[in-house]
C-alpha cells in the first residue's frame, strides 16, 4: 500500500482517488472548497454502491474503499505521500502555484504527476527541484471505467520514474501509453480539432446538431457524437485545449471556432451548466 495525493475533488479528482482507493492505498483527497469535498466524497459513494448493488462488490468492500480515502482542505495537512497527482482546473499559473508549494512541503523521492489534458509537463516540472520525478498522468472520464492514461514525459523525467507510472497504471487496471511532451499529448491533438470542425460544420451550416452527431455515430461507430461529447467534456475545456494547441503550434487548423467562444461566453458550458449543445435541464 502506497501513500498517494490527489489534489482537487473536481470529477477527475475523485474518480482518481477512488481507483487508488479501490486498489488498496491510502488516499489523501485534497480540495479547498469544502462543497467539492463533499461532493467528491459522495460521488464516490454513490459510484461504490452502484457497484454493490451490480453485484461487483460486496458492502465491506465499499466500506473498505471509503475508509482508505482520508478528505483534506489543506495540502499541507497531508503526513506523507509516495506519489501526488494534481487534478485541479485548467489553468497553468495555478498549477506552476500548487507545484511550488508542494514541491516545498514534499520529500524530493515523492513523484509529482499532472493529470492535465494539454498544458506542457516539461513547463509544469520547471516549477519544482524534482524536474527528473515529474510526469503526465493522464487520466479519461470517467475514471474507474476508461482504460487509458496517458503517460507524459516532460525533457527531463527520468527512465526510472516513467516506469514506475507504467507500473502504477497497470496495478490499477488501465493501460498505459506513453507520449512525448507536445501540446494536447495524442488524445486531444487528435479529438479536439475533430470536435472543433463539428462546430465549424454546425456554425457554418453544413447540417443540423443532430445530423453531426448522427453521421459520426452510425458512420464512424462512435458511441457519442463530437457536439454531444464536447458538452460532456465541457465547452470550455474543450476551448483552453484548443488554445494551447493553437498556441503551441501556430498553426490555423487549430484555431477554436466562434460559435464554440460564444457559447462559453455566454456560460453554456454543456452538461455541468445544463445547457450546451443539447440541454440537460
Amino acid at each position: 500500500m502506497a501513500d498517494i495525493v490527489v489534489v482537487g475533488a473536481g470529477t477527475m479528482g475523485r474518480g482518481i482517488a477512488q481507483v487508488f482507493a479501490q486498489a488498496g492505498d491510502k488516499v489523501y483527497l485534497v480540495e479547498v472548497d469544502p462543497r467539492q469535498l463533499s461532493l467528491g466524497l459522495e460521488t464516490i459513494s454513490e459510484n461504490l454502491e452502484k457497484s454493490v448493488q451490480k453485484g461487483r462488490i460486496t458492502p465491506e468492500q465499499k466500506q473498505s474503499v471509503l475508509s482508505n480515502i482520508v478528505a483534506l482542505p489543506d495540502i499541507r495537512q497531508v503526513p506523507s505521500a509516495d506519489l501526488l497527482i494534481e487534478a485541479i482546473y485548467e489553468n497553468v499559473e495555478a498549477k506552476l502555484e500548487l507545484f511550488s508549494l508542494a514541491d516545498e512541503l514534499f520529500p524530493s523521492d515523492t513523484i509529482f504527476a499532472s493529470n492535465t489534458s494539454s498544458i506542457s509537463i516539461t513547463r509544469l516540472a520547471a516549477s519544482t527541484s524534482r524536474e527528473d520525478r515529474f510526469i503526465g498522468m493522464h487520466f479519461f472520464n470517467p475514471v474507474p471505467v476508461m482504460k487509458l492514461v496517458e503517460v507524459v514525459r516532460g525533457l527531463k523525467t527520468s527512465d526510472e520514474t516513467c516506469q514506475k507510472i507504467i507500473d502504477e497504471a497497470r496495478r490499477l487496471g488501465k493501460e498505459p501509453v506513453v507520449v512525448r511532451d507536445f501540446p494536447g499529448f495524442v488524445s486531444n491533438r487528435v479529438l479536439m480539432p475533430m470536435i472543433n470542425e463539428a462546430i465549424f460544420a454546425l456554425y457554418e451550416g453544413v447540417a443540423s446538431r443532430d445530423d453531426i452527431d448522427k453521421v459520426m455515430k452510425l458512420g464512424m461507430n462512435h458511441p457519442m457524437g463530437p457536439l454531444e461529447l464536447a458538452d460532456f467534456i465541457g465547452l470550455d475545456v474543450c476551448l483552453y485545449i484548443l488554445d494551447v494547441l493553437y498556441e503551441g503550434f501556430r498553426d490555423p487548423k487549430y484555431r477554436p471556432c466562434p460559435l464554440l467562444r460564444q457559447m462559453v461566453a455566454a456560460g453554456k458550458l454543456g452538461r455541468k451548466t445544463g445547457s450546451g449543445f443539447y440541454d440537460y435541464l
